[in-house]
Order: C-alpha cells, then sequence, then structure tokens
C-alpha cells in the first residue's frame, strides 16, 4: 500500500525522556494520550488497508515547473503486499522516449531502511539508492524516493492532534515523526477521512522544520468492495514553486503478481 528527531534515534529517545521528566503528571498522561490516539489512528488505516495481495496500474505523470510550464511521462506501476513486511513496488516508464526503460525497484521494510535501486537504460546499469539520497526527488518529480515507499505504521511515531472538516468531510489529524534518521523530513501532518481512515491530505516539513511540500488526494474509488484508491495525487512544493500530479488509471487489485515479478536481478530486462 502505498501506506508516508532527525538525529539519531537513541538522541531523540533522550531528549523526549528528559522533556517528559520535567512535565506534570497530567501533562505526561496527556502526552501518552495522544500518542495512544495517534497509533490508533494509523493502525486503523493500516487494518483497512490490508488483503488486497498486489496490484498492477497505469499512469501518468504531470510535473510543473514555478512558471506553469509542462512535461509529462507515462509510467506502469505493480506493487505487492508483504506478510510481516512492507510492500514491494515496481515503477517503469514507457513515454517519453528518453525515459523510456527507466525502471525503480523499492523494497519497504517495516524496521531499518528500504532497499531501492533504479535502473538507467543509457548507462545501462542497475543504481542502489543509497538512504542518503532517499530525500532527494524521483526522476525530477517533488515526489522523493522515500515518498514512493509504502508507509508502514512502525516507521513513525505518533501524536494525535484534533478534529476538523477537510473538504466538507470530517477528519482527524495526526502528527506523525520518522524513526529513520536519515529521513528528508522532521514531521508529517495527516489528514485521515473519519469514516474510511483514508489519508487526504499530508503537508511535510523539511529538516528544518519548515513546511516543505503538501500532498492532496482527489477522486478516490472503492475497489473490490473494500479498497480505497485516489484517482489523483497532487504534491506541491512550497519552497521552489513546482508540482507533479500523478494520475492513476485502470486500477487492478490481486492479479496474481508474486516475488518473481519484483526480482532486482531482472530490471534491466523489463519492458
Amino acid at each position: 500500500m502505498n501506506k508516508q528527531l532527525l538525529h539519531s534515534q537513541f538522541t531523540v529517545g533522550a531528549l523526549t525522556v528528559l522533556a517528559f521528566a520535567s512535565l506534570p503528571t497530567g501533562s505526561l498522561l496527556a502526552a501518552s494520550k495522544e500518542e495512544a490516539r495517534g497509533l490508533e489512528i494509523a493502525s486503523e488505516w493500516d487494518k483497512r488497508d490490508t488483503g488486497w495481495k498486489d496490484s498492477r496500474t497505469t499512469l501518468r505523470m504531470v510535473l510543473r515547473n514555478r512558471h506553469g510550464d509542462e512535461s509529462r511521462r507515462e509510467l506502469r506501476n505493480r506493487s505487492l503486499e508483504v506478510a510481516d513486511d512492507g510492500d514491494k513496488l515496481l515503477i517503469v516508464f514507457d513515454q517519453p522516449r528518453d525515459v523510456s526503460g527507466t525502471a525503480f525497484l523499492t523494497f519497504t521494510h517495516q524496521e531499518g531502511p528500504d532497499d531501492q535501486w533504479l535502473y538507467l537504460p543509457a548507462l545501462k546499469r542497475v543504481k542502489r539508492i543509497v538512504s542518503n539520497n532517499k530525500s532527494g526527488p524521483f526522476m525530477g518529480s517533488e515526489f522523493s524516493y522515500e515518498d514512493l515507499a509504502s508507509q508502514e505504521v512502525e516507521k513513525y511515531t505518533y501524536k494525535y492532534l484534533r478534529e476538523e472538516s477537510l473538504n466538507g468531510r470530517d477528519s482527524f489529524v495526526v502528527e506523525r515523526y520518522p524513526v529513520d534518521p536519515k529521513s528528508g523530513y522532521t514531521k508529517q501532518i495527516v489528514w485521515f477521512d473519519q469514516e474510511t481512515y483514508r489519508p487526504e491530505k499530508n503537508e511535510f516539513y523539511d529538516r528544518k522544520g519548515d513546511l516543505l511540500k503538501t500532498l492532496t488526494y482527489k477522486g478516490y474509488k472503492q475497489y473490490n468492495g473494500k479498497y480505497w484508491r485516489p484517482d489523483e495525487m497532487f504534491m506541491e512544493n512550497h519552497q521552489t514553486g513546482k508540482s507533479t500530479v500523478l494520475l492513476w488509471e485502470d486500477y487492478e487489485l490481486d492479479t496474481g503478481l508474486d516475488e518473481r515479478d519484483f526480482d532486482r536481478n531482472s530490471l534491466q530486462r523489463i519492458r
């Protein structure tokens, strides 16, 4: 599934303990309750989006610069649900010609760094994406390599903030903090729909704590009577004025894909 502080984890944990130790008992209880509620909401979203097995879809990527100039790409996407770990994702570019054949493979993990590879046909080689580079832009888009990994519950700690209306629907607002010290973000703020628990909006804050990007989801449809998927994902970079739109088409779930369809050794042979 597309299931989405920057010091070492030891330092973060130590600072948290010191901060909590200085709080009155009532404040400690309130903080603990907010953390538990945030985790509960994220876990409910994950539970409702479990069991789809695998998916195939086609999509269009529209990149816009700060002046509104556009470039377009056509892609194919495959995903595989993995028991007791993160999902696997394969993206293949079909158009335009200069990126045709480029393939990106991600093995997301619930704990520890994800494994990611990029095949560049011009170089005829597979490049491994190292952890330090995962905050970089994916193929010139406003989505980072980190954004494309499945958003496993275990990859964050949580804090419930409030309830509010978003686009006429009641939402839970939850703050989440990446566990990975090499994440490109200090925190994210996610709006979850109260009825379906699907994410409707996500704000990303950079390593300085400033608002960097906002991701909004549009045109949700339900597949196989259970699973919600958006037709459009719009990522806006507030610091550069650039944006990227992903337009999803032809969703298919439970199509029979397996581990062999996500073989990193065959990336350069994928067509």
